[in-house]
């Protein structure tokens, strides 16, 4: 159990751990009284926070889904920054960054399921590649207000992010990237099965 007090694997767990936290799930309970997980898309995400409490409370439905949006974002952030200004290595920063988006899309809290990986990728995203992510966040943006399809939206945003990495950074080590879009596709496989029957719900 050594490896325990290795400073690089506390924070992976840290990371993990903290990345897991369903704040979707937990605000949607606690301020709205309804249970995320059993209804909409049976997501822990903003998108599906918005779309459940607004059938009852729209005014409050903007509220958790912008506070969920945030804290999903923050919570990768919140790791890293304290690893960055420790001076861990930039493996060990993107080692954490993964760990933060695995613990939200397969939250220990919840079965190992969780959310789809959005809010908290682009947060990890935002620390470690603030160019490409801002690029990603404008293709989001465009398609949110063109198509109107929030998963389409995202995975497109975060494709750009991945393409415009390999332009902007040439000499990384890009598997890090390329694992956590994986993630991130991954947990939007039945979305995407939808976009392609055409059955998918346009955010209103």
């Amino acid at each position: 159990m050594d490896f325990l007090f290795n400073t690089n694997i506390q924070f992976f767990i840290a990371a993990y751990l903290i990345g897991g936290i369903p704040f979707g799930l937990i605000l949607a309970k606690k301020f709205a009284g309804v249970d995320v997980k059993a209804s909409g898309s049976k997501s822990i995400g903003a998108t599906n926070v918005l779309r459940v409490v607004k059938e009852t409370n729209p005014k409050l439905a903007k509220k958790l889904g912008i506070a969920t949006l945030a804290l999903d974002a923050f919570k990768g952030v919140f790791v890293l920054t304290v690893a960055y200004f420790l001076g861990l290595s930039e493996a060990t920063l993107w080692g954490i960054a993964v760990l933060a988006v695995i613990g939200h899309c397969f939250s220990p809290y919840l079965n190992f399921e969780g959310g789809k990986g959005i809010a908290t990728g682009m947060g990890v995203m935002m620390f470690m590649l603030p160019i490409e992510t801002i690029i990603a966040l404008i293709v989001w943006a465009v398609m949110a207000k063109t198509i109107r399809i929030s998963s389409v939206s995202s995975l497109t945003g975060v494709l750009s992010l991945l393409v415009s990495s390999f332009f902007i950074h040439p000499n990384m080590a890009h598997a890090p990237v390329v694992f956590i879009v994986f993630i991130l596709f991954y947990k939007h496989i039945p979305n995407i099965i939808r976009v392609i029957q055409g059955k998918e719900t346009r955010v209103i």
